[in-house]
C-alpha cells in the first residue's frame, strides 16, 4: 500500500506539559504514555496501546474491567468520568487505601 505510514502503536506528540518516562500525557484527545522524557512544548514518543502502571487517585478502588480515565488537572488515572478522557480499563483489581497510587490500565488508542 503506498499510503501505509505505521502501525501507530506509538506517536511522536508535542508534550503539553514536562513529562517523564512513564507519565500519562494528553494531546488533544490522544492519550499516551511517554517513552521519554520531555519538557514542555518538546516532542515525545508516546505509546497508545499496551498495559501500563499509572499514577492513579489515592483512595480509589478499582476492580478488573472498570473503565479508566485521564483527569488532566491532576495528571492521574481515575474511575472518575466527569469532565475526564476516557483511556481504557483496568486489568487488576487495585484497592482504595490512601497508600494504593498505582493501577494497570490497558489502554485503548483513544483519540
Amino acid at each position: 500500500m503506498k499510503n501505509y505510514v505505521q502501525p501507530g502503536n506509538t506517536v511522536t506528540l508535542t508534550a503539553p506539559y514536562a513529562v517523564t518516562s512513564g507519565d500519562g500525557l494528553l494531546v488533544g484527545s490522544i492519550f499516551g504514555v511517554a517513552a521519554g522524557d520531555a519538557a514542555n512544548a518538546e516532542t515525545v514518543e508516546a505509546a497508545l496501546v499496551g498495559i501500563f502502571d499509572l499514577k492513579k487517585v489515592a483512595s480509589q478502588a478499582w476492580s478488573a474491567g472498570d473503565k479508566v480515565y485521564w483527569d488532566n488537572t491532576n495528571k492521574e488515572a481515575t474511575k472518575t468520568a466527569t469532565a475526564n478522557t476516557l483511556i481504557g480499563v483496568a486489568v487488576e483489581a487495585v484497592a482504595g487505601g490512601a497508600g494504593d497510587l498505582i493501577g494497570r490500565v490497558r489502554l485503548n488508542a483513544s483519540f
